[in-house]
């Protein structure tokens, strides 16, 4: 280990922008996902005062697979 390892600034919190009052919150709660047709879907978040208003959707977690119709 060395020196630099010690006396460095900690890394640096996960932040996100909150999708109702666009303040930057190092505590965001997840909102919804978009599912993207090419590539990695899309995370929403809300800060901590914002998140019980804002409508929630489906998260990643959640099933989004849908019955086929024939």
């Amino acid at each position: 280990m060395t020196t630099d390892a010690l006396t460095s600034p900690p890394p640096k919190a996960f932040t996100a922008r909150c999708i109702q009052c666009a303040t930057e919150t190092t505590a965001p709660v997840h909102i919804r996902w978009l599912p993207s047709p090419s590539g990695p879907g899309t995370t929403l978040y809300a800060c901590p005062h914002c998140a019980p208003t804002v409508p929630h959707g489906p998260t990643l977690d959640e099933d989004l697979t849908y019955p086929h119709t024939a």
